[in-house]
């Protein structure tokens, strides 16, 4: 396939990621699960971290809550990157990259699906929603003035009951960006396209949790989903060139067809009958010994 050549019809490929897109949000609704049991993964998340001195999220969140210059850009990357670079750099692989699209999509659309499974079996309450003695601000909710979100998230103020608040593991917002990092180190030419695949999902795990939108252990969730979803959205791809031969076992099965296919067509064009070396041309004929003494001389 050519650089030119488009992997598939856009329109189909439109119509699929706005289906798994709804799959999404949808999946993420209807998974809401308890609010006492998503507080209660929430707490148990939170004490393992402290357990293991790694709740970098505490000292990320008052640093937010606190500055209001680093706070709010972060609330303003929490609520819109996440559904802009995304999308931005399907097109992009669509157009400049055809030839890798296909498992890029693939790996995006599974690990997307894997995700929603863990929104159903561990509904989890971000730290924003705690109780404020464990010392979390909610900083949407702070800086909401500045922005178009209210205090349910990053929804719109009036469409907070259009989310699942309590959908924090695993982490999407890292595991998308880590996505999209991925592929722009791989195949952005540009050094600047190389230098956003670190940057991105390295800004977008600091934002998820200094805005208490998640611990660290949904961000490591979300590179673990990422992870899964990239082997098994591999796995058909590798099933099928396992199946086709290699090497000289494939040199000598192609000869092995071509002879067949040889002996088919003289089969058929002598119909059956054997045909004598003087019915054949001059130039068809085998050459006698005479002959061969008469070329020598």
């Amino acid at each position: 396939m050519t650089n030119r050549q488009k992997p598939t019809r856009w329109w189909a490929e439109l119509l699929l990621l706005g289906l798994v897109y709804g799959a999404y949000s949808g999946g993420r609704l209807l998974a809401r699960g308890d609010v006492h049991l998503a507080v209660d993964h929430g707490l148990a998340i939170l004490r393992a971290e402290e357990l293991l001195h790694i709740d970098f999220e505490r000292p990320l969140n008052r640093l937010f809550s606190h500055h209001g210059p680093l706070g709010i850009p972060a609330d303003f990357v929490y609520a819109s990157l996440h559904y802009l670079v995304t999308p931005a750099v399907l097109v992009w692989l669509y157009l400049r990259r055809p030839q890798h699209y296909r498992a890029a999509r693939s790996w995006l659309v599974v690990s997307t699906l894997l995700g929603l499974v863990g929104f159903a079996l561990m509904p989890t309450c971000p730290p924003r929603l705690l109780d404020a003695a464990h010392g979390f601000t909610d900083t949407m909710a702070q800086y909401s003035p500045y922005g178009w979100w209210g205090a349910e998230a990053s929804a719109p103020r009036g469409l907070g009951g259009l989310t699942n608040q309590y959908a924090a593991m695993p982490s999407l917002h890292v595991g998308w960006a880590l996505w999209c990092g991925i592929l722009l180190w791989r195949h952005g030419r540009h050094p600047l396209l190389r230098a956003l695949g670190i940057a991105y999902p390295a800004l977008t795990t600091l934002v998820v949790m200094g805005t208490a939108n998640h611990y660290f252990l949904d961000a490591v969730a979300g590179a673990a989903v990422m992870g899964l979803g990239y082997a098994l959205a591999r796995r058909p791809s590798a099933g099928a060139a396992a199946a086709r031969p290699t090497g000289p076992a494939a040199g000598t099965a192609a000869s092995a067809a071509e002879s067949a296919g040889f002996r088919r067509k003289t089969t058929i064009v002598s119909g059956g009958w054997d045909t004598s070396a003087r019915e054949l041309l001059p130039a068809q004929r085998p050459a006698s010994d005479d002959d061969s003494a008469a070329a020598a001389r």
